[in-house]
């Protein structure tokens, strides 16, 4: 037995010894009987809102009824997909109707209702808690219909309102975007959604920088952005108090990058999150708020001056308290001299850990002068305070919508702010001799970059303005990443694609990139135009996580077929407009075939599809449905595949839980009751080798490669199990490959991914 085994024994037999010791029955005291179920009353919590009049007359029952309440379950699907109406028609004309006078554990479910504020109909609400929907025998076709839409990024599980905030910014296409505090990255999602509201358009002229100060979570934020498929999105890690600016090229010249919109979402002690946070009910105090404010207020300071003129700003929170709030934004438009901007109520006193109120600054004893601030209390100059509109600010109470709790204000910069008047200056490139660059993320050599930095700095300090920070490299935490590292111009890596995929003059392959600086290239990533200026001008002021999107990789058989690189389904709808050549259009039971058949033979498909494959040669394709409109049973939305053509086979290079929604949309049925082990938490190794048994020893070399390379590209963390070939077949744990990560990570001995979350996938090779 393996040492997990061991310890999970071990620590059972503690807890039974436990039961026993305490005079329970083994399994019916201790651990073994379950955690205590949590009150939620918190005495301190109810006297400090009722006193502080945050919650209308007569509505205090309802309020407090309300957050005792699970919280239900919200659906949010993604806007800019030309396929949303398919998934929307599909949930409601099939999923939905089954709900229809089904009890779970004696409850009537609500048919799921749409959010009348979200637009067309993309975001809906039901009854169901997220624990019932998981636990239910009768809601497994739907919960499996939502994991897996989640994981394509069809469909985004988001609190109602915590979609507010990115409704709020109305984004265009054309904004340069800051996320702040974007982990876990759902409200990123929206604003990448947005940022791609024209489909015909691939590289739209805006972005989104998503930032976390968490490293751990800014990798959870870079596997929802994945989901989406954007060229527009990077992810960074910085403390977002002290973000730093960033510098883009501008006509030859360096300037300063402003953003048009920023979604400042703070973190809070989160009392507007306690219906799906129930630890909050025992945990809360006054000092939470009072902690937490002065950071709110440094991150929205820094929001601000990041801001362009007449830009938007959303300061939001999952907090009811008016410290983390109102303050706040009085704070902040105070410090600007702000009384036009756009802001509700006002707030008043502050009430420590004891219950004791506090009604002006004057009145905080000198030892608490530290962690209670003049900026927690309200302005006192009443036409100063009017000026501020702070009315409009808005406050979501759980009872009056059926929500969790939530704040927001909008806030437009109308001139700098009064500490930074003086625009940062800009450097001028008197030649283009002067951009030297090294093939790696196009930095600046030394000594032409030293020279420019200390010659403006010098300048700056003179004229009292901002300019570039020192040349003192920046001190980075976490993981260490993989370089950035841009195409020349003449690499000869990027001819024979163009040349097999004739890709049009117009492609901009000056925004392809790899993640390596030596040896082969096995994979290409692409970046739209404006986030490669931001990367080129930037690479040692941030950190960046992970950008770009990936769209070809390299194949170990494909020079023999004429290029190296075959297409990546992940950035298959970005590539599509530029290819020519390469490209069969299919029926749909042609596509129905290859959905559901690992490598079919060409004799399978129309005559049609077999007459265009035996045309072309082999190698990577595009597989493309167009729907017909005289059928409207069928599928009408387009479809584009990476496809293999093979001498005797074609097969689709397609993540299962893509395969699986585009089958959905066609109307057949994929639902898979669970077994037995796929509802285990944990596997032992005798589980392991019966897995091992079960595999195929006669599998091809070239189908576990395939098998390996389509996990990969799903986003599937890999476990790779390397086997001897002896008569006992012995398994041994290898390599963990995280899709997170973007490269093989040791994990330790863990079953999961501890950057993703998600469990390892195990692939079998024999020695």
């Amino acid at each position: 037995m393996g040492r997990r085994a061991r310890d999970r024994r071990r620590q059972q037999q503690q807890r039974q010894e436990r039961g026993s010791d305490s005079g329970g029955g083994g399994d019916q005291a201790g651990w073994a009987g379950g955690y205590p179920e949590i009150v939620k009353e918190n005495e301190l919590f109810e006297r400090y809102y009722r006193e502080l009049g945050i919650v209308p007359d007569g509505e205090w029952g309802d309020f407090m009824a309300a957050l005792r309440e699970p919280l239900p379950a919200t659906l949010r699907i993604t806007g800019y997909r030309s396929h949303a109406r398919e998934i929307l028609h599909c949930l409601k004309e099939k999923y939905f109707k089954e709900l229809e006078d089904l009890e779970v554990d004696g409850q009537k479910v609500e048919m799921p209702q749409s959010l009348s504020w979200y637009p067309e109909e993309l975001a809906w609400h039901t009854n169901l808690s997220r624990k019932i929907l998981r636990k239910s025998p009768q809601l497994e076709k739907f919960h499996q219909f939502l994991v897996s839409e989640t994981e394509c990024g069809n469909i985004s599980r988001q609190e109602a309102v915590s979609m507010i905030p990115p409704l709020l910014l109305n984004v265009n296409p054309h904004h340069k975007i800051l996320d702040m505090c974007a982990a876990p990255g759902s409200k990123t999602a929206q604003l990448i959604e947005m940022l791609h509201a024209d489909m015909n358009d691939p590289f739209p002229k805006g972005f989104v920088i998503a930032n976390d100060v968490d490293n751990k979570r800014c990798y959870l934020l870079v596997h929802q952005a994945k989901r989406l498929n954007s060229p527009c999105i990077m992810v960074v890690n910085h403390d977002a108090s002290s973000i730093p600016n960033l510098q883009i090229d501008v006509d030859g010249r360096k300037e300063v990058l402003f953003y048009d919109r920023i979604l400042c979402d703070v973190p809070c002690s989160g009392d507007g999150t306690m219906r799906k946070n129930i630890d909050v009910w025992k945990k809360w105090t006054t000092q939470n708020s009072l902690q937490l404010h002065g950071l709110q207020l440094r991150i929205a300071t820094r929001g601000v001056e990041q801001l362009a003129e007449g830009g938007r700003m959303v300061y939001s929170t999952c907090s009811l308290n008016p410290i983390e709030n109102e303050a706040v934004i009085a704070s902040l438009l105070e410090k600007s001299q702000g009384e036009n901007s756009q802001g509700g109520e006002t707030f008043s006193s502050v009430m420590l850990k004891d219950g004791q109120w506090l009604e002006e600054w004057k009145d905080v004893p000198s030892n608490r002068q530290t962690q209670i601030r003049p900026t927690m209390f309200p302005v006192k100059d009443e036409e100063k305070l009017k000026a501020m509109n702070l009315e409009r600010c808005f406050r979501i109470l759980p009872h009056h919508q059926n929500t969790g709790g939530f704040f927001v204000a909008v806030l437009i910069k109308k001139s700098p702010m009064p500490w930074n008047k003086r625009q940062p200056k800009v450097i001028s490139f008197k030649g283009a001799e002067m951009l030297t660059f090294n093939n790696i993320s196009g930095l600046f050599l030394e000594s032409k970059k030293q020279e420019l930095q200390n010659s403006d700095t010098e300048q700056s300090k003179k004229e009292g303005v901002c300019g570039p920070p020192p040349s003192k490299k920046m001190k980075l935490f976490g993981f260490k990443e993989d370089p950035f590292v841009f195409l020349p111009e003449d690499d000869p890596l990027f001819l024979p694609i163009q040349k097999f995929y004739a890709l049009d003059p117009s492609f901009p392959k000056m925004n392809l990139l790899t993640r390596t600086q030596e040896g082969k290239k096995r994979q290409l990533y692409m970046v739209s135009k404006e986030l490669r200026n931001v990367l080129l001008n930037n690479s040692e002021k941030m950190k960046v996580i992970n950008t770009g999107i990936k769209v070809w990789s390299r194949n170990s058989d494909g020079e023999q077929f004429g290029c190296a690189f075959r297409l990546a389904q992940e950035g298959i709808y970005t590539l599509y407009p530029f290819i020519h050549e390469r490209i069969i259009n299919v029926c749909i039971e042609d596509v129905k075939i290859l959905l559901t058949q690992e490598n079919p033979f060409l004799s399978k498909f129309s005559s049609e599809t077999q007459k265009k494959v035996k045309d072309m040669a082999m190698g990577s394709i595009v597989l493309k449905y167009d729907p017909d409109p005289t059928k409207p049973d069928d599928l009408q939305c387009p479809i584009l595949l990476c496809g293999w053509q093979g001498k005797t086979s074609l097969r689709a290079f397609v993540p299962r839980n893509e395969r699986l929604h585009y089958l959905r949309m066609m109307g057949v049925e994929v639902f898979k009751a669970k077994r037995k082990d796929e509802e285990s938490e944990s596997k032992t190794e005798e589980e392991v080798q019966h897995r091992l048994a079960q595999t195929e020893e006669g599998m091809d070399v070239e189908d576990k490669e395939h098998d390996l390379v389509t996990k990969m590209e799903a986003g599937i963390a890999v476990l790779f199990v390397l086997v001897s070939s002896g008569p006992e077949k012995k398994a041994t744990r290898g390599t963990r490959y995280c899709p997170s990560l973007g490269q093989r990570q040791s994990h330790g001995d863990a079953n999961i991914c501890v950057a993703c979350q998600t469990e390892f996938h195990h692939v079998y090779f024999y020695r």
